[in-house]
């Protein structure tokens, strides 16, 4: 119960969560008046929320609050970021709520070019997303890394945070939701790396829990109110990053292989209004 009573005293977060979900409420509002007839749909808007929320709880939150005292809730703080909040940022389609709330003469000259530039090719190219968060995750649990990260405040709330979360969005969007401008993904790779991505995610885990002496130093020196000690904290921390890893993983696993079940339904409907169309021609 203490610990879900810790909320961080941090004014950044909150101003940056209630901007954007702002903006996204305004852009969405304006997209349903300007084309009434294809207004943008609610569920992405929920999602995106939704996505704020998690993040809002991650860097505030318990998790944030207890994330320099206990290490199983910096692996809390790191997973929510990673697998939860960033995947339901990108369902909520930014990219798109963008082009649509946006002027015509915007769309051709700032953003249009932009989605087709080099970057952004690059920034959407599966192999790239794959490393990239996996890098981050990996090089970021580095014992001297983490341990640096956690004895400057400033790199470890405004550093480490942005780099698990912008390199998840950047993951997983070509993969969940591939938008107008950006690089379409096959779905079989797509579901290849939601699934290979698990891999690396639960072996780090099980490292951190398999490993009989503390190896993150950082956690033996401070106050602990409360909980596990040093050691078991820190097989907790583990055993965390192992299943919730995979438990999240299989959920965005699903979801992309029921929307390639969907999009094989939508292809057979199309290719049969064709051939319906064409039989008479060819009996004729």
């Amino acid at each position: 119960m203490r610990l879900l009573g810790g909320w961080e005293p941090a004014p950044l977060p909150w101003l940056a969560v209630v901007a954007a979900g702002v903006w996204y409420v305004v852009a969405a509002s304006r997209v349903t008046r300007r084309v009434p007839t294809h207004p943008w749909q609610q569920s992405r808007t929920w999602c995106f929320l939704a996505g704020l929320a998690v993040a809002a709880f991650a860097l505030v939150g318990p998790p944030g609050a207890y994330d320099d005292v206990f290490f199983y809730a910096h692996m809390t703080q790191h997973i929510l970021l990673t697998m939860l909040a960033a995947p339901l940022l990108v369902l909520g389609d930014p990219v798109l709520l963008v082009l649509r709330a946006s002027s015509a003469e915007n769309r051709r000259r700032v953003w249009v070019p932009l989605l087709r530039s080099r970057v952004v090719r690059v920034l959407t190219n599966a192999v790239f997303g794959w490393m990239l968060v996996v890098g981050v995750m990996g090089i970021a649990h580095i014992p001297w890394i983490y341990d640096s990260f956690l004895t400057h405040p400033a790199l470890h709330d405004y550093v480490e945070h942005s780099l698990f979360l912008v390199s998840a969005v950047v993951y997983f969007q070509p993969l969940l939701v591939p938008s107008t401008g950006t690089r379409h993904v096959p779905h079989g790779v797509r579901m290849i790396s939601l699934f290979t991505m698990m891999v690396p995610m639960a072996m780090l885990g099980f490292a951190i829990f398999a490993v009989p002496h503390l190896a993150y130093p950082y956690y033996a020196h401070v106050d602990r109110p409360f909980g596990p000690d040093a050691l078991a904290d820190q097989h907790l921390a583990g055993i965390l990053m192992w299943s919730a890893s995979m438990a999240l993983g299989v959920v965005w696993l699903v979801f992309a292989g029921y929307h390639w079940l969907e999009d094989e339904e939508r292809r057979t409907r199309r290719q049969e209004r064709v051939t319906g169309r064409l039989a008479p021609e060819g009996r004729a």
